[in-house]
């Protein structure tokens, strides 16, 4: 899968794309990653891409001459490409959407800088707005990065034989179970000892109830887009009845 990254700070995704999975994926070249520096597209000697807005107000626009010629320049080379812009008002990042993403054959992210961009560029090149959460941020590079990595581990073969993003918080709709490693015990602390018996469906059982737990105490708006087996219903009757017994 490639990425075109459209920025006007390059230099931001030197040491983020140079580690861990997303260095991987490149390395096993099942991913490509190149950053285009959107002022290489602005024609005047100042490199100008952002302008004060009409109508007055704080702040500056990214203007829609260069970034237009530089979306226009990367689709021609990629044309199944979808160009995405990280913005506030787009739909939000989850699990789901970074499947979705995974399943293009490449993304082109533009990454929006100070008030944003041009009203006009959303009917003349951009296909879908990513947003990554409700908070303001100083500028869409680092939303890229989370797109990247997000989408980047869903990617068949990235991810190594030990490892699974199938048992990762989300893509079940809840979050993950408690992860143990040895020592079995430290500092009075010890491992559940389901996890210590060697039966398997014992285990996958606890996990899945820790997890039901967990998404139930911590985000119960999850549960609401949960698919509920049979099995699940019951386990959390369980958890009921545990916690009614606790409070008495």
């Amino acid at each position: 899968m490639r990425f075109d990254i459209l920025t006007l700070f390059p230099g931001m995704f030197a040491g983020p794309f140079d580690e861990s999975i997303i260095r991987r994926g490149r390395d096993k070249q099942l991913i490509d990653i190149a950053i285009h520096n959107i002022r290489d597209w602005a024609t005047d000697r100042h490199q100008t891409t952002d302008d004060a807005p009409y109508g007055g107000g704080a702040g500056m626009v990214m203007k829609v001459e260069p970034l237009t010629a530089c979306i226009e320049s990367v689709k021609q080379l990629h044309p199944a490409s979808t160009v995405v812009l990280t913005s506030p008002q787009g739909r939000r990042l989850t699990h789901r959407v970074a499947a979705e993403l995974a399943g293009q054959s490449g993304l082109i992210i533009v990454c929006g800088r100070y008030e944003g961009i041009d009203e006009r560029m959303r009917s003349l090149c951009i296909e879908d707005d990513i947003s990554i959460g409700d908070f303001v941020l100083s500028g869409g590079e680092i939303a890229a990065m989370t797109i990247v990595d997000a989408v980047t581990r869903l990617i068949p073969g990235v991810l190594g034989s030990d490892e699974s993003a199938g048992t990762d918080s989300f893509c079940d709709g809840l979050l993950e179970y408690p992860q143990y490693t040895r020592p079995p015990e430290f500092r009075g602390l010890t491992v559940p000892e389901i996890l210590l018996s060697g039966n398997h469906n014992l285990i996958r059982k606890w996990r899945r109830s820790e997890s039901l737990r967990k998404t139930r105490l911590l985000r119960p708006d999850l549960m609401t887009g949960v698919a509920l087996t049979k099995e699940d219903r019951k386990l959390i009757t369980e958890l009921e009845r545990n916690d009614a017994a606790a409070c008495c």
